[in-house]
Parts: C-alpha cells; structure tokens; sequence
C-alpha cells in the first residue's frame, strides 16, 4: 500500500508512513510527474489526489471535486505543468489549469458497469507530444475518448477495435506520421488517423492480454503481457522500429503474475523498469534489452515511476 521510494535504482526502498501525509493504506492508482517541477509527484489514490513535497518530504492532499472517487489517472500537459488531467472511477475526468486548485468536471458520458459488472475507470490519460491540442483517455470498458481542444471536450472513438476493454495508450512519431497504440484484453492495436480507425498489431504471445504499452525514445517502446488480472505469469516485449515489430525480452525468471508497468524517462533511455501485477520489480540498464530482478517485493504494484531530481 501507499508509495514506497528508491534513490539507488531500486537496491533498497523506503516508504514515508502516515505522518508524512498519506494514509500507509491508501491505494494507488497513478502516479505522475513534471519535468519542470522536480520537486513534486502527483499520486492518485483511493483517497484523493496527493501531491508530494521534496522540500519537506511530506505528501499534502490536495481538496478536489474528486474527493470520494478513486482516482485512477493524473497527467500533466507537456507545455504546461499547471494543466492537469486526472480521471477516476466510475469513468469520468477532470480538468485544472491552476495546479490542482480548481477543478471542472468534463462531459463524458462513460457507463458505471459494464455486461460483466466492472466498475469502469481511466486506465491512462496521454498528451501529444507535438500537438499539444490533442490528449486521449484509454476506459477500461468504454474504449477511447479523445479531446482536440487541450481536454475540454471530448469524443468516443473505438472503430477497428474488438474490445472496448482499454489497458493502456501510446503515441509515438515518424517521418512527420503520427501512431496511437491501444493495448487492450484482445491484443494490441494501432491507428494511423488519430484514433479514427485502429487495426490489429501482430505479436508473438501466448495470450493476448496487454496491459502498458509505452514510447521511449528514437523508436523504441515497450508493451508488457500475461493471462489475465492478475494472472499466472507475465511478458515484456521491446520494439526498436515505433512499434511495427515486437521481440520478447527474456527476463531471469518466470514473473508471478502479469507485467502490469513500465516506467521509463527519455532522462536516461536505458534505465527502463517493468513491474508485474503481484510485486515483482525488474530493471534494465541497457534500454529493455535485458533485465534484473530486484530482492524487494511489494503486495500489489498499479503503478510505477522514476524521474531525474
């Protein structure tokens, strides 16, 4: 439970007890981070929004709207740290553009449940890197909602998709293309239109059960797998060419669960972190082309990140 830390690359960790300002039982769902703040970490729990304090190594929660709500997503914009988007479950966003102060509730119309009667809620929340109008929002049960107008209002998009179970997104660029990766509960996919039609992407797996897919740099991404939540055991594949081949990467183990995360930071391409469901934590140095595990074991990991300080 809570957020534990690391200051040498994962070899020991800590956690700030409830003292320090969050609950050591709150849940949580996302984390994020500003370059140019890089004193303060957004964390989204099921109990509010925390922001963290280098400063005074303190976590200070921050009064929303959403108060209540399990927050599942927080993202900044690339231009403009004070410009966040955070969403929640039962699915639906929030927009601020002073930091955190104030916060207007988006008009989506996202259901509870669905057929299967899970609760839906934001899995991912990701800004364009170059066009900075356009930010999509990945709902497990309900697809894909993209805003072109920096989040204020929105639009469902699912063509080409099988599955409106959406695990994750990643926009990638390419010779002046852009390319927007879905990873979904029946495998991954791509759209070459903005999210306007999607087609499916091959990968060699046993299941097609993806979770993270995220960008690194010059090309290089990665996608983690497994059989389900939390699963039996787990994959992490790498691609070198902006998506359009993927390699599984041979990890020193069989993982306990399905690879849930990836943090990665274009500070440093070849420190990548892949973490399963059920607490396992592994580490390359070399860009994800081999990996490490790590003696520290969590519970359950929902999310993971590093970043220069």
């Amino acid at each position: 439970m809570s957020v534990w830390f690391t200051e040498d690359l994962g070899e020991t960790w800590t956690r700030p007890n409830s003292e320090h300002g969050m609950h050591n039982e709150s849940r949580i769902w996302g984390l994020a981070a500003h370059p140019d703040r890089p004193d303060s970490v957004l964390a989204a729990t099921d109990r509010g929004l925390n922001r963290w304090s280098e400063t005074d190594k303190r976590w200070h929660h921050l009064a929303t709207p959403m108060d209540g709500l399990h927050i599942w997503q927080v993202a900044h914009a690339p231009d403009d740290p004070d410009l966040i988007i955070a969403g929640v479950s039962p699915g639906g966003l929030y927009r601020s553009e002073n930091g955190g102060k104030c916060w207007v509730k988006l008009a989506l119309d996202i259901p509870v449940t669905c057929e299967f009667n899970v609760i839906s809620r934001i899995t991912q929340i990701v800004f364009d890197p170059k066009d900075l109008n356009l930010v999509w929002a990945s709902v497990e049960i309900d697809a894909i909602w993209r805003s072109k107008d920096r989040g204020r209002t929105w639009t469902r998009i699912n063509r080409g998709l099988p599955s409106d179970d959406i695990h994750g997104i990643a926009v990638v660029h390419r010779n002046n293309a852009r390319r927007l990766f879905a990873a979904t509960n029946r495998g991954l996919h791509a759209s070459e239109d903005d999210g306007d039609s999607f087609a499916p992407v091959a990968v060699d797996t046993p299941r097609q059960y993806f979770r993270a897919v995220t960008a690194g740099t010059d090309g290089t991404m990665y996608l983690t797998n497994g059989d389900g939540p939390p699963g039996s055991w787990g994959r992490v594949y790498r691609s070198d060419d902006h998506g359009e081949t993927w390699s599984n990467v041979a990890l020193p183990n069989e993982p306990n669960s399905t690879l849930w995360t990836v943090a990665a930071h274009p500070f440093d391409p070849r420190l990548v972190f892949v973490c399963s469901n059920l607490g396992e934590i592994y580490r390359s140095t070399d860009g994800a082309k081999s990996f490490v595990k790590l003696k520290r074991e969590m519970g359950e990991i929902r999310s993971s990140l590093w970043r220069p300080v």
